[in-house]
């Protein structure tokens, strides 16, 4: 292959004539459903970034052509499930993705969108059922294949009473079970963040409502210690169990909590690194995922192609985890939360912030120095004076002074919002902190 071709490949792949099968699992009825799924909520810009506005992300338009190429190459390669929602990329994301899929076959491929009325002002019938239709019309379709309350479980100590102001108290959960009845709907599910007692709660509706899948965030750290990454969440193992014993199928989120898992540091990697020398930390994460039977597709917000052709590659087909391998990770796990993180999984769900601070800018920093053993954390480190200065230019150069955790003013307007129950102004605190110690004397 000259060069030309080469990298005509790399913007246009196709797939081999003999190139291995995706993994299908089969849903509630009978659907064949990729166990890869295409996340539409980090869709890149024309600058070389995304959408969603965190961790470096843009307000540049989102590249059309990059993200049609990228639907292009999912659909060829054999993924069928694609995920959005009203709320992502400054909602434009499913326009974006109903645009794109419009150009296959209505039969190859599986929508899911969420009824995402988060603020109060949308909790009514009329703005909810709106929100609803416009979905359908903007993707384009005269049915969605999966559609879900979207992030059950928020709310803080008022959660069961958003939960029934979002879904039941304004007849919206009756209203999508005729809609599911006339065949608008295929499938009807939720997807849940948060207090366990509104999780159970709607789960002990399956014998009236007969949910046909759930959605819930697994990885190898959340399965047994989603707690110690933060107290409110559930451990995924306990939610999984769960719809298992009922025969629901899951769909997943966060395999990657909050890409976290794609950049874990040495020290970790070195718990993975003698069973499979060539694995990266994505590859782990999205085969710990599917190797449960109970999971229909594992979600990714795919910003980039290469991380599309990467994920498509680990499910085709899908080489499940064995003991050895399952004993690793939870040695891993316990590595990774051994390490001063913040569990900030970017959702942005915490922003704008009103003072303008780039909370999970902030957050995100942190993380990648974490992550990259760049945190000048060890002043007995013979590295530790470059870690300093390169720390500080680093956060000066990522983050505009008006933006910067020194901003904050305590008010907590954050806190309500954050899906991770992340004390946000203890937390940029504590990097500002961190950080005055840094400039002032050298010593953190």
């Amino acid at each position: 292959m000259n060069r030309r071709s080469f990298f005509a490949a790399l913007v246009n792949p196709q797939p081999a004539p003999d190139a291995p099968a995706m993994t299908m699992r089969t849903g509630a009825h009978g659907e064949r459903v990729s166990l890869l799924g295409y996340g539409a909520m980090r869709y890149p810009t024309v600058d070389g970034s995304h959408a969603n506005n965190f961790r470096g992300g843009s307000n540049a338009p989102i590249d059309l052509a990059l993200v049609q190429r990228q639907i292009d190459y999912c659909i060829e390669h054999g993924v069928n499930y694609f995920d959005t929602s009203p709320a992502y990329c400054r909602g434009e994301s499913e326009k974006v993705l109903g645009d794109a899929l419009a150009k296959h076959p209505r039969d190859k491929w599986f929508v899911a969108t969420k009824l995402s009325n988060f603020n109060p002002k949308v909790w009514s019938h009329e703005a909810s059922k709106k929100m609803y239709e416009t979905s359908l019309r903007l993707l384009h379709t005269d049915h969605i294949d999966f559609y879900l309350l979207h992030s059950i479980g928020g709310g803080g100590k008022d959660s069961m009473k958003v939960f029934n102001g979002r879904f039941i108290d304004n007849g919206m959960l009756d209203f999508l079970l005729k809609e599911r009845e006339a065949g608008r709907i295929r499938n009807l599910g939720f997807s849940f963040h948060g207090d366990e007692k509104v999780f159970r709660h709607a789960l002990a509706m399956h014998d009236k409502v007969h949910w046909d899948f759930i959605q819930i965030q697994l990885n190898w750290v959340d399965w047994h210690h989603a707690k110690e990454v933060n107290p409110r969440n559930v451990n995924a193992e306990t939610l999984y169990k769960l719809l298992d014993e009922r025969g629901i199928p899951a769909v997943i989120m966060e395999p990657l909590l909050g890409g976290r898992l794609a950049k874990v540091n040495e020290r970790v990697m070195r718990k993975l690194v003698p069973l499979d020398p060539a694995a990266t930390p994505a590859q782990w994460s999205f085969r710990f995922a599917g190797t449960f039977p109970r999971v229909l597709t594992v979600l990714s917000g795919m910003t980039y192609l290469e991380h599309v052709v990467d994920n498509v590659k680990t499910y085709s087909p899908l080489k499940p985890l064995g003991e050895r391998e399952f004993a690793a990770l939870e040695r891993a796990a316990a590595a990774f939360l051994s390490d001063d993180s913040i569990p900030c999984t970017a959702c942005n769900y915490c922003m704008p912030c009103p003072y303008g601070i780039d909370i999970p800018g902030i957050f995100g920093y942190w993380e990648t120095a974490l992550a990259d053993d760049a945190l000048p954390d060890d002043p007995t480190d013979p590295s530790y004076a470059e870690k300093r200065r390169r720390f500080l230019l680093g956060y000066e150069q990522f983050l505009e002074r008006l933006r910067r955790a020194e901003r904050c003013t305590g008010c907590g307007r954050c806190k309500p919002h954050c899906p991770q129950a992340i004390d946000i102004p203890a937390m940029l605190r504590k990097v500002d902190r961190f950080i005055e110690k840094l400039r002032r004397n050298g010593r953190a």
